[in-house]
This record gives C-alpha cells, structure tokens and sequence, in this order.
C-alpha cells in the first residue's frame, strides 16, 4: 500500500514526487516557475501516446474515446471546485471561453462591464478593445484589499451587463475573497459574475458552495498549477443557463445538425451551449492522465496549499535574511500567509535584469512589468530553494553595487 504523503515528507533533501517528473529533470533544474507553467508528470507522455494510438485504430471513431476523455477533465475540474451541478465547456485556452461568454451579453442594453485594475491580459486586453468600441469599462481599484469587494460589489448596476474578476490579483498573489457579496448584487441587478480562478486551482481550495458562487461563470486552467499542460482549459456555467454566445462553433448544437431548423441558431443542453469546434484532443488525454497521477497520490488542493505555503515561506525568509535595499527589489510585508496564493511578487525597476541573470544561472523565474514573481512547485526540495535563494542573493547583491557605483 502506497504511503500517504504529508507536508513533513515535502521538507526532507529529497522531494517524493520528484522522481515521477524524470521527463522534465526537475531534480536537475530550478524551476521557479509554478505560478505560470508547470512540468508535467511522466504519466502525461503516456496519454500524448495513447491520442496517438486511438487516433490509429479507430480513425474518425476516436471521437467516441475522445469525448470520454473530455468529459473525465471535466470531471476532475469540477472536483477541483467542489462542484455537483455545474455545467463544463472545455477549449485550449480561457480567451476563447471569455470572448464567448462575452458575446452572450446583452451589451447593447447593458453596455457596461465591471472589473478590477489587476486582471490577467486574458480579461484585460479583451477589455480594454471594448472599450475602444463604446463599452464602459468600470476598473475599480484592487487596493485597499480590505474593502475590494465591497466596492466591486458597489458598481454594479442596472447597466452592468457582467463583472469579470480574478480570484489571485494578477500583480500581487493575493487571495480575493467575499465574492459571494458581489454576486449577491449582481443578482439583485440582473447581472453576470464571471470569476478567473486559474492562479486558484490546485494550489490553494475553491469551494463554490462554501463561497455561495453556484450561480456564478468559473474559468480557469491546467497549465499551471494542474499540470496539465496547453489545450485544458474550462468554463463552468450554471445549471440551466440560457445565454446564446453569438460567437459560437458546430459543437454547440450537435443535436441539429441532421435537422432542418429554418436557419434558426439552436444551443445544445449545459456546457455544449459554449463549445467551439473541432480541437486537439491530446491535451484531454493528457490531462486525463495527470488527474488521475495527483488523485492516485492522493496530491489534494489541501495538501499542495500547505507544501506550497512551507515553500513560499522558506523564500521570504530567505528574501527577507538578505536585507537588500528597497530602492533595488521589496516585497509587502502587510500580506499575511493565508492571504498568499501560490506564488510571491517582489517589486523593483530592476525586473527584466534580475529575471536575466537568474536565468543565466539557470533559475527560472519571470517578470511583468516591475513585478519578479516567483513560484515554487511541488516536486522541488528544500534543498533546491535554499540553492536557488543563494543565487539569488549573488544576483542581487552584485546589482545592488553597480548601482552604487
């Protein structure tokens, strides 16, 4: 019988899980890079070859195997967010799912649209074109945090068509919470909430039914803290809703396509309402696979938040032991543990040169705008953090006197 894992097991010079990954030799390379990709698991290979083969045998009657697959994803999504009646549309990535959930509003009587200043480029370019065309864009400011849904909440109207937000604010990692409140007002106004949980899944728990978030449009993904690689995406709709994307593919509706319908645009049943066309299926495959690796050992959201919240402490402590002047990098010193998702955000001018040398030292991090943002992953020691910190601090600290100089 296999050993049950704890975050103690997480601690010792030798990660447990990190054999499993011999593919992507993360034993071997310092990946801090969980908050955007991930590496898969071996098992992952095994679904890419097992695409291949249906695709062999069965020809255009893979499709059967196919959508089984699909809906095993969906399956694992939705246990992801404590979800019984959801409803899941799968694509290659969440800008495609957005753009159909936008074009199912009524933005030519609700021409208004709420969101906050620190939204993924998913949301926020997509907006931000809106804008250009006539729709007002409401961004309403993310700090003070205390009081963030509050005023989300506040700006939504009898003009408000949807509110689009992210669950971790794209700048910080900070961990949003009350939404309940806001799709509380947008109910009360006729509203959409559409909720980008993708820097939330599988490293720190999403309960829909505890936050009161069953009538809300979920997206998210599996390329980075899942897993699962490119081409997993989701959109979780809820039970029985009605919205007709104007952007909309075949699959949407494969009840008719053998019926005459008077050029009259039909919508399938739950999630298909918001399916594209044809696609990859690899990816599910794939994804299938890598599901099933985190439930055979038992790698629950519960489990990876405490490994994650161990490793990103061991980080700031390290960050922190380094005394670095705040004119070169600083981080917040106000954020509490618990309202810290997967990944740390340090701020400086100096990003893109700090981003540079780690990555000569083989240190993988990344960088938007003046924000460092580093991310551990499961399958990294203690001993690798430690290593990687101490390159860092040469990094840094030899900025820090040219800078002086």
């Amino acid at each position: 019988m296999q050993k049950q894992l704890s975050v103690t097991d997480f601690q010792q010079a030798i990660n447990p899980i990190a054999h499993h990954y011999a593919q992507f030799q993360v034993d071997k390379r310092l990946l801090l890079t969980g908050h955007s990709h991930q590496a898969w698991p071996d098992v992952a290979l095994e679904g890419i070859k097992e695409a291949w083969q249906d695709a062999a045998t069965h020809l255009d009657d893979k499709w059967t195997f196919a959508f089984d697959k699909a809906h095993e994803v969906e399956q694992g999504f939705a246990r992801l967010l404590n979800d019984s009646d959801g409803d899941y549309t799968l694509a290659e990535n969440t800008h495609s799912l957005i753009v159909r959930f936008l074009s199912a509003l009524d933005l030519k009587n609700r021409p208004r649209l709420v969101t906050s200043d620190s939204e993924f480029y998913s949301i926020r370019r997509q907006l931000e074109r809106l804008a250009e065309e006539g729709i007002e864009i409401i961004r309403v400011a993310s700090l003070p945090h205390a009081t963030f849904t509050e005023r989300l909440a506040s700006q939504v109207n009898g003009n408000t068509a949807a509110v689009l937000v992210s669950s971790v604010f794209y700048n910080s990692g900070q961990i949003g919470s009350h939404f309940n409140e806001v799709m509380a007002a947008c109910e009360r106004q006729g509203s959409e909430l559409l909720i980008d949980t993708y820097h939330h899944l599988n490293v720190v728990p999403f309960d829909i039914i505890q936050q009161g978030l069953q009538q809300a449009y979920i997206v998210g993904g599996g390329y980075k803290y899942c897993q699962l690689g490119e081409g997993n995406c989701f959109l979780r709709s809820p039970p029985l809703c009605q919205l007709r994307p104007v952007i909309t593919g075949w699959y949407a509706d494969f009840e008719s396509l053998d019926k005459g319908n008077n050029h009259q645009v039909n919508y399938g049943d739950g999630g298909q309402r918001f399916a594209g066309s044809t696609y990859d299926p690899t990816s599910h495959y794939r994804a299938s696979k890598v599901f099933s690796f985190f439930d055979r050992h038992e790698l629950h959201p519960r489990l990876l938040r405490e490994i994650n919240q161990h490793q990103t402490t061991l980080l700031l402590e390290r960050f922190d032991a380094l005394d670095l002047p705040e004119t070169l990098i600083k981080r917040d010193h106000i954020m509490l543990p618990a309202e810290r998702a997967g990944f740390i955000s340090f701020k400086s001018t100096h990003t893109a040169l700090i981003t540079s040398e780690l990555h000569h030292q083989k240190v993988f991090c990344d960088h938007r705008g003046d924000i460092l943002r580093i991310g551990p992953a499961p399958y990294l020691s203690d001993q690798q953090l430690h290593h990687a910190m101490d390159i860092f601090a040469a990094v840094t600290k030899k900025i820090a006197l040219k800078l002086i100089k």
